[in-house]
């Protein structure tokens, strides 16, 4: 069973940077692709960008592309997201996912991001 915490949301100006982590337990991180998926009130969960089990490859949303940059350290059994030149509508819970057997079926309770205007 795999367990994730996300930690680092907050409140930040348009134009300010977060990084976000998510820590892995429970299971054996390095043999899974992991991503970020980000849901904002009243719409539906998003994704955002993933990468695979050796940081060898990664994709992003359109909307995040050239902002956002995934990694992950898997000495750590650490995922991150660092995103820069946040704009409001960045706005939302963001989660971390593992997938396990070609599904996202592993999740974290979220943490929040709030850019303000």
């Amino acid at each position: 069973q795999v367990q994730l915490v996300e930690s680092g949301g907050g409140l930040v100006q348009a134009g300010g940077s977060l990084r976000l982590s998510c820590a892995a337990s429970g299971g054996t991180f390095s043999n899974y692709h992991m991503g970020w998926f980000r849901q904002a009130p009243g719409k539906e969960r998003e994704f955002v960008a993933a990468i695979d089990y050796i940081g060898g490859l990664t994709n992003y949303a359109d909307s995040v592309k050239g902002r956002f940059t995934i990694s992950r350290d898997n000495a750590k059994n650490t995922l991150y997201l660092q995103m820069n030149s946040l704009k409001p509508e960045d706005t939302a819970l963001y989660s971390c996912a593992a997938k396990v057997g070609g599904l996202y079926n592993y999740w974290g309770q979220g943490t929040q991001v709030t850019v303000s205007s």
